[in-house]
């Protein structure tokens, strides 16, 4: 019987870093209220939802029709999740008396068999489970099972629970391999994950039998989710699926067997996650080997230094290895949301602390990002380079927003990204039977009980701004602690109450074991640095981006000029961090280099072609995280410069 690791839940920790502090703070306090006037349809001049709308309608508390996007009652399930980790952490009860109206109004929504959708319920019920590809129906399901087992978990309270069970056992009845039952799986994969959460709260082992019949029934001939499209004769949800494939769904052979990351990306890394999550189930070492697999084809071959996946603009997928271009990438928020929960479980299934480097790559470049400094602003799309002009609509470009929008008419990231930051305990610290691990130095508080022993905990970490990463801990009995130590972290060390100690590092963990009232020091340095791209990655072929840590940095036209494409910097220049940009939040230094920027290429200036003439001046280069673009003036926005070799 393996270890479980399991994440630690979000009542169990205080965050108190500066930058990701502020962060979760403002899901509770701007966030949580920004999102529910959003769904509500409130904010001026923003893309509507029509999202509690459609609830009101399908509860039958008002007359109307089906608006917005087929999969809309989701926005609301995330902003409950979302509100129920703010709750667990002890700042969101001011939403509760909402949240549980709101619990209401879904649950009155809620057929008598327990179906829930307001698409299908207003618009078309007889046509139930009958568009697996496009419906979102399990999608919806898996979701609202999300939402709540986090509200219950958070509250205690089971009605949102009670409603998730019984869709839940609506569609176990429904699906499934046995004779009578439907055959297939969903289009959009989410419910998985999902049913795995309900089974480990409940103790109900249907559930978890479900999400595997799921996962075993994908990608079997004939192509359940193909031979319902045909049946369909291109009488589509969404126009785009005119070049709908096996491959953008993940079907085009079991999961199981599959080698690399295709198709739609959030689709895949949400599938993922649940392969993980049944290779620990059910000890499973076939489909432990197929995340692994998966896992390293994602980060070896088609993921972005900034932890962005699914490059393509059109269909949001993933398309070949090395093909990462700059400015016309999508990357979905969802996407690196999803890549944070897939790697997590893989930590917790394998046990090695590598997984959390793309853990940390993702949220402290993509999934920041995606969030304006104010809490009312978001990107879903997350290019590594943008000119503003070309952003333009009706074009290959029209995807890329060079300014965060207010909200979204498709507006699944803003809550997915509310979410996940205010969950953000769970990704720093995890626990399992024998041991207590330190996943991400990111300063908190962590009060947690192993085997009977309370443990407190609390880390200040510092190293980004040449300190230490400090852990104060209090427990009366021997406890095993395993401390992640990060790729970036040069020449780590260790001290116990001022001693300096032999590292002890396991599968990336440094080993300690505490008693008593401990101060233990992770020493080491974290140097800023140029990085560059695989030769095979053709858009960043002869160019350098800077890194400090986990976080990717970026030119921004406030700081540097126009034309950011014009700047060219040698890897070997000296690169000098100064005082954080005072407008912008946290504590991570700007970096400053010397670079040069060509400002003649041919001799007849005026012309569009001519002969070459090229002429340089130097500059004094300004770089600030990327996390944080876009939160002063909109403009230019470069990661990927030219070197000079």
């Amino acid at each position: 019987m393996r270890t479980s690791i399991v994440p630690t839940s979000v009542g169990k920790t205080k965050i108190t870093d500066p930058l990701f502090g502020a962060y979760v703070q403002m899901v509770a306090h701007q966030v949580i209220p920004y999102q529910w006037e959003a769904i509500n349809d409130r904010v001026p001049d923003a893309e509507k939802a029509y999202c509690i709308e459609n609830f009101r309608v399908a509860a039958g508390l008002q007359q109307g029709v089906h608006r917005g996007a087929i999969f809309q009652d989701t926005d609301l399930y995330k902003w409950l999740e979302a509100v129920a980790f703010c709750i667990a952490y002890g700042e969101g009860e001011d939403f509760r008396p909402i949240a549980d109206e709101v619990i209401d109004l879904i649950a009155q929504a809620q057929e008598p068999d327990g179906y829930l959708n307001t698409y299908f319920t207003i618009e078309c019920p007889e046509k139930k489970w009958t568009n697996l590809t496009e419906g979102h129906e399990l999608y919806g399901c898996g979701h609202l099972i999300e939402a709540a087992v986090a509200y219950y978990q958070a509250t205690g309270t089971r009605k949102l629970l009670d409603v998730a069970c019984k869709f839940a056992d609506l569609v176990d009845r429904t699906f499934g391999a046995e004779d009578g039952k439907c055959h297939g799986y969903p289009g959009h994969q989410e419910i998985e994950l999902a049913l795995v959460k309900l089974y480990r709260v409940t103790g109900e082992k249907r559930y978890l039998s479900l999400a595997n019949y799921f996962i075993r029934q994908r990608g079997g001939k004939p192509n359940y989710l193909l031979e319902e499209m045909a049946g369909r004769k291109g009488n589509n949800v969404f126009p785009e699926f005119a070049e709908y494939d096996d491959k953008y769904a993940q079907t085009h052979c079991h999961p199981v067997d599959q080698t690399t990351a295709v198709g739609h990306a959030v689709r895949a890394v949400y599938m993922y996650s649940a392969m993980a999550d049944l290779a620990m189930e059910y000890e499973d070492a076939d489909m432990q080997k197929a995340c692994e697999t998966l896992y390293r084809n994602i980060v070896d071959k088609r993921m972005y230094l900034t932890g962005g996946i699914g490059s393509s603009g059109k269909l949001e997928r993933f398309t070949t290895d090395y093909d990462l271009p700059n400015d016309r990438m999508y990357c979905e928020s969802c996407a690196s949301v999803g890549l944070m929960m897939f790697s997590q479980r893989m930590a917790s299934l394998t046990g090695n602390a590598g997984y959390y480097d793309t853990v940390e790559r993702a949220l402290c470049n993509t999934v920041m990002a995606g969030i304006s400094k104010d809490a009312d602003r978001y990107f879903y799309v997350n290019p590594l380079e943008v000119w503003p002009d070309n952003c333009l609509p009706s074009t290959s470009m029209s995807h890329v927003k060079p300014v965060r929008q207010k909200w979204f008419a498709c507006a699944c990231c803003p809550p997915n990204i509310a979410r996940t930051l205010a969950s953000l305990g769970q990704y720093i610290y995890a626990q399992s039977d024998t041991a207590l691990y330190v996943n991400m130095f990111i300063s908190s508080q962590w009060n947690t009980t192993i085997n009977g022993t309370e443990v407190k905990l609390d880390m200040k970490a510092e190293h980004m701004t040449g300190g230490k990463v400090t852990l104060t801990l209090e427990t009366e009995a021997p406890v095993e602690l395993r401390i992640r130590l990060p790729w970036y972290l040069r020449s780590p060390s260790l001290s116990r109450d001022g001693g300096e100690e032999t590292l002890n590092v396991e599968n990336g963990y440094a080993v300690v074991s505490v008693c008593g009232k401990t101060k233990l020091e992770i020493g080491g340095s974290v140097e800023a640095k140029f990085v560059a791209a695989n030769r095979n990655v053709r858009a960043d072929v002869g160019k350098v981006a800077l890194m400090k840590g986990p976080y990717v940095y970026c030119l921004e036209q406030v700081d540097n000029g126009e034309n950011l494409a014009s700047i060219f910097v040698s890897p070997a220049a000296p690169i000098e961090e100064l005082a954080p940009q005072q407008d912008l939040p946290g504590t991570l230094p700007t970096l400053q280099v010397s670079g040069r920027r060509l400002v003649q290429t041919i001799a007849q200036q005026d012309d569009l072609y001519g002969d070459p003439s090229f002429d340089v001046q130097d500059v004094t280069l300004k770089a600030i995280p990327y996390a944080l673009w876009c939160n002063r003036q909109s403009g230019e926005m470069l990661v990927w410069m030219h070197a000079q070799v």
